[in-house]
């Protein structure tokens, strides 16, 4: 099967939102938690609340970037007995709701599956690509190339570390949009997204992104309305994932996300001058 590269989806989306004078709200949620049927519920809740676009984190056993509040629910997912194959799974299923879906994952579940197995198979799922915070271009030749032959989005990273010259070289190897990781360490809710994310978004710009995306530490409405002031999407993900761990129930689950999504949704409404 070999697909002609189309238009990115997502990044057809963000130009969109951009064009309403807003930023847009990007929600992770890890597939399998509480199980995968209450994962895709999840999902919808967040949509209909105001999520523009979902990454979906194929649960890993060793997490290095994630925050505990995530390392938690993925743990959780794990031993429920979550597998690679349930990813794409819930991908079919959230792609129907209209909302673009990007998988996040490390990068050995994916080279342990086969590079030439995966990317047909998130295309079938009717995914838009790969978020892979593991993985640098100078060492994605495969996933380059798989990406390339079945029109998949490919999401790298940058971070205030990045060189000038790394900032090139991730920009013109990414298609969707560039993540802008606002600060190093792990993910997780944090009072202060960080002075960095600013000057991070602006120098990869200058190194010829046209769509950059902030995550990493965005939790509240406010904080929100910051990184909007600035990026074309805010990524949140242990927000909603703590929103899962501390309902009592389905029914409080729903109530929480919703909440918690419109509380970020106005936000990033509202941040844009």
């Amino acid at each position: 099967m070999s697909v002609t590269a189309a238009p990115s989806r997502v990044a057809s989306r963000l130009a969109e939102i951009r064009g309403e004078g807003r930023a847009a709200l990007i929600g992770y949620l890890p597939v399998g938690f509480p199980d995968l049927a209450g994962c895709i519920a999840a999902a919808r809740v967040m949509v209909d609340a105001g999520v523009d676009i979902l990454e979906l984190g194929l649960p890993y056993s060793d997490p290095v970037m994630d925050g505990p509040v995530i390392q938690r629910a993925v743990t959780a997912a794990l031993a429920g007995g979550t597998r690679v194959r349930d990813t794409f799974t819930a991908a079919r299923e959230v792609t129907a709701t209209g909302a673009p879906v990007l998988v996040m994952t490390y990068w050995n579940p994916v080279l342990r599956y086969g590079v030439g197995a995966f990317a047909p198979d998130l295309v079938e799922a009717g995914a838009a690509g790969l978020i892979t915070p593991d993985l640098i271009p100078d060492e994605a030749g495969e996933w380059i190339e798989a990406s390339d032959r079945y029109g998949l989005d490919r999401v790298f990273l940058v971070a205030p570390s990045s060189t000038p010259e790394r900032l090139a070289r991730t920009v013109a190897a990414s298609r969707g949009f560039v993540y802008a990781a606002s600060t190093m360490g792990v993910t997780g809710e944090r009072t202060t997204v960080g002075a960095q994310a600013e000057r991070l978004v602006r120098d990869t710009r200058a190194a010829g992104a046209d769509l950059v995306c902030v995550g990493l530490g965005v939790s509240t409405g406010a904080q929100a309305a910051e990184v909007a002031r600035y990026a074309d999407g805010v990524i949140v993900g242990s927000a909603f994932v703590r929103a899962l761990l501390d309902a009592a129930s389905p029914a409080d689950a729903e109530a929480r996300l919703t909440a918690v999504t419109e509380e970020l949704a106005a936000g990033v409404r509202g941040g844009k001058s």
